[in-house]
């Protein structure tokens, strides 16, 4: 898509252009929730729950802090997760257990001192940029979508998103972008591509693909012919242990 800006470029303009583009978009575990009906159920009773990978940021030292607080920390190197506590977590959800998730602080660069519940479910999306370049995680993952976005459009949602909601200006985003962000993806996420079962153009845009995706959890959940292969995506799914009634499979 391309942006045409005739005002003077201050950073105010700059959010007001870029406003617009956002709109149009949303994200696609979001859109496929939305879809579902999921997003208006008590989080207790969901049969649909999301993770995201930007919860499991590792705890930097002082050092690393001091780093990122000056825009000079990869985030986007696959050593900035805590790739041990998301196994840990996924073990839990295969065995459906309800499990603690970290809330990480992005203004601060640190987790919270606090928790958010993720019950049970019958599907799980979980969805990150580097999800697939740990084989061992990738391998718990039944079905695996690539959102394949525009890099001017994922770089204009990064600007608005760190400007807006985590204080920061726009020489350091910009600088962050192309010192990390840019070869960081070109490096570990791009080549995880091939990995994926479905792979959707246009990101949230793109209503056939999310529509399609958001059927075959819909036929998981009224327990049609993939209800033995639990659903999930970017992602995946696992079962849910409900009740010692209800049989369990294994997941997506």
């Amino acid at each position: 898509m391309r942006v045409n800006v005739t005002l003077p470029i201050t950073l105010e303009n700059l959010k007001r252009s870029l406003t617009r583009l956002l709109r149009q978009t949303s994200s696609v575990c979001e859109k496929i929730m939305e879809l579902l009906g999921q997003n208006k159920i008590d989080h207790h009773q969901r049969q649909v729950a999301i993770l995201s990978q930007d919860s499991f940021y590792k705890v930097l030292t002082p050092e690393q802090k001091a780093k990122a607080l000056k825009g000079q920390f990869n985030f986007d190197h696959p050593d900035a997760f805590d790739s041990e506590l998301i196994m840990q977590t996924l073990r839990q959800i295969l065995q459906g257990k309800a499990v603690q998730i970290p809330v990480y602080d992005f203004v601060t660069h640190s987790r919270k001192d606090e928790f958010v519940m993720v019950y049970p479910a019958d599907v799980v999306l979980f969805e990150g940029i580097l999800m697939f370049y740990s084989q061992e995680i990738r391998d718990l993952f039944q079905m695996k979508l690539f959102v394949d976005t525009d890099p001017d459009t994922r770089l204009s949602r990064r600007v608005l998103r760190d400007i807006s909601e985590r204080g920061r200006d726009l020489e350091q985003v910009l600088s962050q972008y192309i010192t990390f962000v840019k070869p960081a993806f070109e490096e570990f996420c791009l080549p995880t591509k091939k990995y994926a079962d479905v792979i959707i153009p246009r990101g949230a845009d793109n209503l056939v693909a999310i529509n399609l995706i958001v059927q075959h959890i819909q036929d998981i959940l009224n327990g049609g012919p993939s209800k033995r292969h639990n659903g999930c995506t970017n992602g995946h799914s696992t079962p849910r242990q409900r009740r010692t009634s209800e049989s369990s499979s294994r997941p997506h």
